[in-house]
């Protein structure tokens, strides 16, 4: 190899694992492990060989181990996976895996989707969504903040434990005038509420949602809306709760009633408001991190599951930010 490097060859027992769901199709799996360690992949028989420098076998040998005792439990995992496979990489091995039947799934009746987390992050998320009436989900975007939370909220309300779900969001623009559009006050507002719809439809039958905001079971409202209600019995989401003002969150959090369940999503980098210290998500994340029922889950480019370049995009920002912060 360059620079002298000593090229050394380990070996990992694969009897038993899904060939297909090991290697994936065409072997892309395999490359993507090329790709992210620089080392060579061959699978002879029931092994797999792992040739390059000691440091990048050692640091690829734990994630390809999972990948295997997933293929064994017929765990299916994709591309996108193995990189979050990686960057988790000390912590994985045998004692690491997670087995099918420990993971946690949300079922949605009459739909064929099994919303699974995909990241320790996000199954961090749903397990305080499960024990805690209010989570606060501060994170970049595409790490599933919304879309989870609405699985958890179809959960909620399919098995009877609340008797609606009301989705909220703030009504801000990022910088696009939306007034001049035509139509009604709520065909007016429904761009703004576009995202929350979209992760109904790719959960629910269309027929199914439609029947479910006409009969008020599911609402989607801008923030301002909520003044003056009690919300009981329900599960509510805040969706980019970053642009709602101090005074709203505040009016906010004042709705939650009996036998109701409060999800907060938000992202700290995005902020629309004219002055960013005017954020209630800031003043959230400050004062109410001790009270016991209040749960803060941060997550992170780790767990970020849309296409893999958008991790790559969200730490160069970061990266970039930190630069213009630093005193010259």
């Amino acid at each position: 190899m360059a620079n002298g490097e000593t090229i050394v060859e380990h070996r990992l027992d694969a009897e038993g694992a899904d060939p297909l769901t090991l290697t994936g199709v065409t072997d892309r799996n395999l490359q993507e492990i090329t790709r992210l360690f620089g080392i060579r992949v061959v699978m002879r028989g029931d092994h797999l060989i792992l040739s390059g420098s000691l440091d990048s076998v050692e640091r690829a040998a734990p994630v390809v181990q999972h990948m295997i005792e997933l293929s064994r439990l017929r765990a299916p995992f994709d591309v996108a996976d193995i990189g979050r496979f990686a960057d988790g990489g000390d912590a994985l091995g045998p004692e690491g895996i997670v087995h099918p039947d420990d993971e946690i799934r949300i079922a949605i009746p009459g739909s064929r989707r099994v919303i699974v987390p995909k990241s320790d992050g996000q199954r961090r998320y749903v397990q305080r969504i499960t024990n805690n009436d209010i989570v606060i989900g501060i994170g970049p975007a595409g790490t599933g903040k919304t879309y989870l939370a609405v699985a958890c909220g179809l959960d909620a309300l399919y098995k009877k434990r609340v008797r609606r779900i009301v989705l909220v969001r703030p009504a801000v623009e990022a910088g696009e005038n939306l007034g001049f559009l035509p139509g009604d006050l709520q065909e007016k507002v429904d761009p703004y509420l576009r995202p929350l719809y979209d992760a109904l439809e790719d959960m629910m039958p269309p027929d199914r949602m439609r029947r479910a905001l006409e009969e008020s079971t599911i609402e989607i409202a801008p923030l301002a809306y909520m003044r003056g209600r009690t919300l009981s019995d329900a599960f509510v989401i805040l969706d980019e709760a970053q642009n709602a003002t101090t005074a709203q969150m505040k009016m906010f959090l004042t709705r939650l009633g009996l036998n109701s369940q409060v999800v907060i999503t938000g992202d700290k980098t995005q902020i629309d408001l004219p002055r960013k210290i005017d954020s209630g998500l800031l003043e959230v994340e400050r004062i109410l991190s001790d009270i016991n029922g209040i749960s803060i889950v941060y997550l992170s480019a780790k767990d970020v599951i849309r296409h893999r370049l958008v991790k790559d995009i969200i730490n160069a920002y970061a990266r970039a930010s930190e630069e213009d912060d630093e005193p010259s």
